[in-house]
């Protein structure tokens, strides 16, 4: 039921794809830095839920849909743009959930649904992952073969790839987070964060 062939190209495509550092990425390592490996957990389980989605209905059709009408995604990316923005403004001024305190346990506090929709709307948000996903994914599957698990095993696959480098950027932001700790610099690492989630705040909205 799957082509192997093309499956052993798939592979290393969306592998170095996914290693690439882009806006989920970045959002990872700075949660990671921010309020830890473990809460960070939701947010790529909504980043997951979002790049499966655009993938589906990359290879349904969809996609040419979505792409037609940029005003859908003007919506979408402002509003979550803003929303980033808005958190990187909040870290730089030291305030916020977000924001790296004396006491760690004010971090339970961060909503586990908020952060699972932050990294849903930042995945399906980028016009440039549709485009991708539509133009990459679809010549991977046999039309010869049924599709349903030709999809199954390609977006299971990305999503494998997608968790594994955000983890991992995420465990980067974490080791930032312990160098610029030192000497007791909370205000300066809140500004480091800021920084990025302004960034990517912006990346998401005008990109």
């Amino acid at each position: 039921m799957i082509d192997y062939t093309l499956l052993s190209l798939f592979i290393p495509t969306f592998l170095l794809v996914s290693a690439t550092p882009g806006m989920c990425m970045a959002l990872a390592m700075t949660l990671g830095m921010t309020i830890g490996i473990r809460r960070t957990l939701w947010m790529m389980l909504g980043e997951l839920v979002g790049v499966g989605t655009v993938a589906i209905l990359a290879v349904i059709g969809v996609a040419s849909i979505m792409l037609n009408y940029p005003e859908v995604f003007d919506i979408i990316k402002y509003v979550g743009g803003t929303y980033l923005g808005y958190l990187g403004i909040q870290l730089w001024r030291s305030k916020g959930k977000m924001a790296i305190t004396e006491n760690e346990e004010s971090k339970t506090n961060i909503s586990k649904h908020g952060l699972a929709l932050q990294g849903f709307i930042t995945a399906i948000a980028n016009p440039k992952g549709w485009a991708f996903m539509f133009s990459l994914l679809p010549p991977f599957i046999n039309t010869q073969l049924a599709i349903g698990p030709q999809l199954g095993v390609l977006v299971g696959i990305i999503l494998l790839f997608e968790f594994v480098f955000m983890l991992i950027y995420a465990t980067g932001g974490k080791s930032l987070r312990r160098l610029l700790q030192q000497g007791n610099q909370l205000k300066r690492l809140n500004q480091v964060s800021g920084c990025i989630m302004i960034a990517i705040g912006l990346w998401l909205a005008l990109g």
